[in-house]
């Protein structure tokens, strides 16, 4: 049976950490950031963490 391939848009979105958690980075940052409040950009400079309902699903996306 071949190599299963890794995701690449799952790839640069999220990040596997050691504890099983997957990191990702905030949404709506990339543009239209002149109509967003300064709090609003700063609050979304901080990342999260993908919710236990759908770690299973990314994790298929990322076997590496």
């Amino acid at each position: 049976m071949p190599k299963m391939k890794t995701n690449a848009a799952a790839k640069k979105r999220f990040k596997k950490l050691k504890s099983g958690k997957i990191k990702k980075a905030s949404a709506l940052r990339r543009h239209i950031l002149t109509k967003k409040s300064r709090k609003t950009k700063r609050q979304l400079r901080k990342g999260g963490y993908i919710s236990k309902s759908d770690t299973k699903r990314i994790l298929g996306l990322l076997p590496n």
